[in-house]
């Protein structure tokens, strides 16, 4: 089970936030760093990955904050081939279709972020399919609303599921945590997601998705073409 957005921090954090997740029978998580802070974190990334791989598959994602989707544009070539993932932090109606429509970015988090709906119509919903750029829904999104807000939450996932079944762009379901606290077994991670609307088969697919990304990532060298590589 693949998690592409746990809270990157200081190396011995991690290596605490990494282990709960094996204890809680995650195979992989990746640690996100903004465009901020993810050149220092990759500093101590192959000794985290050392240190761990007795236990679980580590990496990192980059996660641009911005609301400039020419900034966005230029660090993601900056750093694509640095990046076993690339995703960007949404709700910025502007951001959310400047992402959708870039081939090099991997993700789109969280559109409906600060927003009162999910901030994606059937439009940019081909997009994502076209470009084959995923939607991240966050789980933290539900952990840390109540009430009225939650209820909210709820409705634009549930609007996302909606566009996602019609247009088949790709859907992931990461943690969003912070903390030791914010991880739950994939158990419980998987339940929670069916309450909110998906089936069984639609949760299992969004972890395939979570790591057909890494996979086509460390592939991403040797692509002429999608889906055309080099072998040597």
């Amino acid at each position: 089970m693949f998690d592409l957005n746990i809270r990157g921090k200081s190396y011995g954090e991690n290596i605490e936030l990494a282990m709960e997740a094996s204890k809680y029978g995650w195979k992989h998580v990746s640690f996100s760093y903004d465009q901020n802070d993810y050149e220092d974190a990759l500093s101590f990334k192959d000794d985290l990955k050392d240190d761990l791989k007795d236990f679980i598959d580590v990496d990192y994602t980059l996660y641009i904050k911005s609301n400039n989707p020419s900034e966005i544009r230029k660090i993601a070539r900056k750093y694509r081939s640095k990046s076993s993932c690339i995703s960007v932090l949404g709700g910025n109606l502007k951001v959310n279709r400047a992402v959708l429509e870039n081939v090099q970015i991997d993700v789109l988090s969280r559109p409906y972020f600060k927003r009162y709906d999910a901030g994606i119509n059937h439009i940019l919903a081909r997009e994502a399919k076209e470009n084959n750029v995923a939607l991240e829904i966050v789980f933290s999104d539900i952990l840390n609303s109540y009430l009225s807000h939650r209820s909210k939450v709820l409705a634009n996932f549930r609007d996302i599921y909606r566009l996602h079944r019609k247009y088949k762009f790709p859907l992931i379901l990461s943690s969003g945590a912070e903390s030791v606290y914010d991880i739950r077994t994939v158990h419980d991670f998987m339940a929670v997601f069916a309450q909110t609307g998906l089936n069984d088969f639609e949760v299992e697919k969004a972890f395939e998705t979570a790591e057909g990304i890494l996979n086509f990532n460390s592939n991403r060298k040797n692509l002429i073409l999608t889906g055309v590589r080099v072998v040597e």
